[in-house]
């Protein structure tokens, strides 16, 4: 014959709730790996992007500084500038333009690495409900 939960002694229903508690606990700390797993995948992706832009910001400098200032200084010279001032004005130009796209893809990146990405939303309101559950049981 089957005990209700009202006639169980003490220990018996201690032992269950401890024995519930520790389930949930195992519980909890699986779906905390799975959520944190997720959104280490997601941060890892925004690192990704900001990695890249640095490499196209490094790639872009050495190239384009070689050869577009080059080329741009030899159009200012066809258009009258002395050497060194056409010289001078291509670099800057060409620093600008790399520097902006080099900025863009940063932002993307630490865009995707805030904290309000990495927050663990479903694993902290699951915690909040069994809390209340376990008062509501004690």
């Amino acid at each position: 014959m089957a005990n209700s939960t009202d006639n169980r002694p003490l220990a018996e229903l201690i032992t269950g709730l401890v024995s519930d508690v520790s389930i949930l606990f195992r519980k909890e700390i699986h779906l905390a790996k799975a959520e944190a797993s997720e959104k280490m995948s997601g941060a890892l992706t925004g690192l990704e992007a900001f990695a890249a832009g640095l490499v196209f910001a490094l790639a872009a400098i050495g190239v384009l500084l070689a050869a577009l200032v080059r080329g741009l200084t030899a159009f200012l010279v066809a258009r009258g500038f002395a050497e060194p001032t056409a010289d001078s004005i291509s670099s800057v130009v060409v620093g600008v333009v790399v520097a902006l796209a080099a900025w863009g893809l940063i932002s993307r990146g630490l865009a995707a690495l805030r904290g309000e990405n990495l927050k663990m939303d479903r694993t902290s309101a699951s915690l909040r409900r069994d809390v209340q559950i376990v008062k509501e049981r004690t």
